[in-house]
């Protein structure tokens, strides 16, 4: 439990989930009720380089949901609507979407592409928003950013600090994409969870066949639904 929650406080910063632990429990939507008060905007976020977009989206939701953390523990579909709205832009959902279906996207067909990177994303925000919704920021510190030769990827380092005090590393892997640089992966104690999922994914298509996985991960997502 531990780890779902710190998988889910990287997701919450970086926008860039992928893992492979156990599910985090999670409340049920219900219909909004309230409304957010001083909400993150997506101009508090500086792109310009890697570590600037990690610590500025960062601040950007941790002041957001240290304000709303109420009303996101009653209605999940507020916390879903600020991850859309100041992290969605800066995860490269189709690209780690990609990575994780690994040699099946290849034997995929467009249409299920499409419903693997819609529902890859949903799973993301419905299995982890009630951990993220309870990460405090003085639990986060981000370090200096490695930009490769070349300047088109990057890794920013981080420690995230437990509830118990120990400090775990964690790392942003990015790309610089046409729209600017965006995160794609998250990298715990050594651990890539695109590599995790990977695996996960690939066992159960083999087994179940892809049509069959995509089924469960729409069921268990439910809502809601990926902007495109």
């Amino acid at each position: 439990m531990q780890s779902t929650r710190l998988l889910a406080v990287c997701v919450g910063v970086a926008a860039a989930a992928v893992a492979q632990l156990a599910w985090a429990e999670k409340a049920a939507p219900t219909a909004a009720s309230a409304t957010v008060t001083t909400p993150a905007l997506a101009s508090e976020v500086d792109a310009s380089t890697p570590q600037k977009l990690i610590e500025t989206t960062a601040r950007a939701m941790m002041r957001d949901i240290e304000a709303n953390r109420p009303l996101y523990r009653k209605d999940p579909m507020q916390l879903y609507a600020l991850v859309d709205r100041i992290l969605l832009p800066y995860f490269d959902v189709d690209y780690a979407a990609r990575l994780v279906l690994g040699r099946h996207w290849r034997a995929a067909t467009p249409e299920q592409r499409k419903r693997f990177v819609g529902a890859f994303y949903r799973s993301l925000l419905t299995n982890y928003s009630t951990a993220l919704v309870e990460f405090t920021s003085d639990r986060l510190k981000i370090l200096p950013a490695a930009v490769e030769a070349g300047g088109q990827a990057a890794s920013v380092r981080s420690d995230v600090k437990r509830r118990n005090g120990q400090k775990v590393p964690v790392s942003y892997s990015m790309r610089l994409t046409p729209q600017g640089w965006k995160a794609w992966d998250v990298v715990i104690e050594g651990i890539s969870y695109v590599k995790s999922f990977r695996e996960d994914f690939g066992a159960e298509i083999d087994q179940k066949g892809l049509d069959a996985v995509l089924e469960r991960l729409e069921r268990q997502a439910g809502a809601p639904a990926r902007k495109t």
